[in-house]
């Protein structure tokens, strides 16, 4: 009851400076009423590491550390897995290995979504502006050189990516009626008993579904709704205080449409709207780098060579470094075990088989699309040809106009797409719709944890999801965007604890799958 009171009384508390302000526009007033709080969250979350900056001359937030580390460690413990068993990860979509699932038919009737599904719905909460405003951002405040440790991040993150889905499906929970509940609540307080820290579990698993909601509300929400409404505000030149918050309100209806259908609904809505999106939005890339094929060779020479040099974007090698490692963590979640909860509700009989599959997701979102997007940008900018690395709070000057996120995507594509501002701006809504759908799941999830299956408790998450769909419409993007950035991120403190403890269990998981695949194959 007292989480339910917190939420209340921050949304009562923030559209009551709306009614009593009225001399400032809503977008204004929502504006000032949410800075406060986002501020102070991020300061708590992306605290720095005592001593980080005595060592290495910057400030490095805790969390960070925390992230590659474990990546790194899975990475090195599971053979290379996100290299090795590429393959394999792809034939598992593909629906190579489905005659194992049919053997076992009973079993293989749990679950709700084909793997293919599952790693849509994964996607579609992983790609989106993320990959077109997050990724300027980087390269606004890092330079080219960020880059470098997107792409390292995103490689890393897949192993984790493995490991945590797997626990996703191993430790599902399936109702009478077939639904499926999944996700680090369940592998935290389940797997933990298992090991014998039961009260370590519990407080994991009530820790992660509290921080989930608040994600669900930040990145998978507030900063989507923020990118979709700048980016219509700038295509279409609107004007007034309101505009953006009339945005949102449509935005809001259209999202409440769809999730009211639950799991079965986002998937079907997001297994159209990803792979189209995302086709065109590679192509557009594709266009562009190979039409400038001659600056590619620069272009990854700036990436490489910046990302080492000292004086390269904001605070040196080390501020370039936290810099990509930041944005690549919000694009594809890999660490935060947001997407275990979509890959939990698949329909398999082996839980190894899903995180091969999800390992997949850091790389489309990060190494392919990001990588794309980045070159874009630079190849667009070269050595501060249009605008200046190195912006504060990633804002630029373009031709006498400042400009921050999706805008700086928008003028390289326009540069070489002469019809590219409507696409763009389409990519930039779709992208944001199905990230908050496939988000607005998570956190549903994650809710019912804490307060029980009911269609109430479903009713009243699904009513603050929407409102914040407005609110992140109307804010400034630097607060949006510093709130979102450490809700993700504080997911990664409960999960990654839970996983350093439980990857012996994923290695047994993927043996029995691989055991399975090799003696199919030698028949």
């Amino acid at each position: 009851m007292k989480i339910n009171k917190f939420f209340f009384t921050l949304v009562f508390t923030m559209f009551s400076s709306l009614v009593f302000s009225q001399d400032k526009g809503l977008d204004e007033r929502i504006n000032e009423a949410f800075t406060p709080f986002a501020d102070w969250w991020g300061a708590l979350i992306l605290h720095s590491f005592p001593g980080s900056k005595m060592i290495t001359g910057s400030d490095i937030p805790t969390i960070i550390i925390l992230l590659v580390g474990g990546a790194l460690f899975f990475t090195i413990y599971f053979g290379f897995i996100n290299i090795r068993y590429f393959p394999i990860s792809i034939n598992t979509v593909r629906g190579k290995y489905d005659f194992i699932e049919n053997s076992k038919k009973k079993d293989s009737d749990k679950g709700e979504v084909s793997h293919f599904q599952a790693l849509a719905t994964a996607v579609s909460g992983t790609v989106g502006n993320g990959n077109i405003a997050g990724v300027a951002l980087a390269i606004a405040i890092g330079g080219p050189g960020a880059t470098f440790w997107m792409i390292l991040c995103g490689l890393l993150g897949m192993s984790t990516k493995f490991v945590e889905c797997t626990l996703g499906v191993k430790y599902r929970d399936i109702g009478k009626d077939g639904t499926v509940y999944g996700g680090p609540m369940y592998y935290l307080s389940r797997g933990l008993e298992q090991k014998g820290f039961i009260k370590l579990g519990k407080f994991l698993a009530v820790v992660f579904a509290l921080l989930c909601v608040g994600a669900s509300f930040g990145g998978g929400n507030a900063a989507q709704s923020n990118q979709a409404a700048m980016q219509l505000v700038s295509s279409f030149g609107m004007t007034g205080g309101n505009a953006r918050t009339i945005i949102g309100l449509i935005m809001m209806l259209i999202v409440g449409v769809i999730i009211i259908g639950g799991i079965k609904r986002i998937a079907s809505v997001t297994e159209k709207i990803v792979p189209f999106m995302a086709i065109m939005y590679v192509f557009a890339c594709l266009f562009i780098i190979l039409s400038n094929i001659t600056y590619v060779d620069d272009a990854f020479g700036m990436i490489f060579k910046q990302a080492f040099n000292p004086s390269a974007g904001v605070g040196g090698i080390v501020g370039v470094l936290i810099t990509g490692f930041r944005r690549a963590a919000f694009s594809n979640e890999a660490g935060a075990g947001s997407a275990s909860i979509a890959h939990s509700a698949v329909k398999t009989n082996f839980s190894a088989s899903e995180g091969l599959v999800a390992l997949l997701e850091p790389f489309i979102d990060t190494v392919v699309i990001c990588t794309m997007t980045a070159l874009v940008i630079i190849i667009f900018n070269g050595d501060n040809t249009v605008f200046n690395y190195g912006g504060e709070g990633g804002i630029v000057v373009i031709n006498g106009l400042k400009v921050e996120g999706a805008a700086i995507t928008a003028a390289a594509f326009s540069k070489y797409i002469s019809f590219s501002g409507p696409f763009l701006t389409l990519a930039v809504v779709l992208f944001a719709i199905s990230t908050m759908i496939s988000w607005s799941y998570y956190g549903l999830q994650s809710w019912m944890y804490l307060f029980g299956k009911s269609k109430i408790s479903d009713l009243i998450y699904k009513l603050i999801f929407l409102i914040f769909i407005v609110i992140g419409a109307a804010a400034d993007m630097s607060s949006v965007w510093g709130f979102s950035d450490a809700m993700i991120l504080a997911l990664v403190f409960p999960n990654m604890l839970g996983l350093l403890i439980l990857y012996p269990k994923v290695k047994q998981e993927l043996s029995k799958y691989l055991n399975v695949i090799n003696s199919s194959n030698s028949n």
